[in-house]
């Protein structure tokens, strides 16, 4: 993970979001919230006026992947055993 981050790491931001606020549900967070967490993370370096929203969707994106992924081992885990 790079030292300064900006808001081209999106997927560096997004996995130190959903560790640092693990109860947050990436995908229904308001892009206002996700906005003021990032600028308020130490080591965010970059210009806070410099988001939009593609640049926020990544980061929830990325954010959401491993709860998404853990869903779908769950889902083959309960399909393996009703077989």
């Amino acid at each position: 993970m790079p030292k300064d981050l900006t808001w081209d790491n999106a997927e560096d931001i997004g996995i130190l979001l959903s560790e640092k606020h693990p109860d947050i549900e990436p995908l229904s967070i308001r892009f206002t919230d996700l906005h003021r967490y990032v600028t308020e993370l130490p080591e965010f370096k970059d210009d806070p006026k410099k988001s939009n929203e593609g640049k926020l969707e990544a980061m929830v994106d990325r954010a959401a992947a491993p709860a998404a992924a853990a869903c779908a081992w769950v889902r083959q885990e309960e399909a393996a055993a009703a077989s």
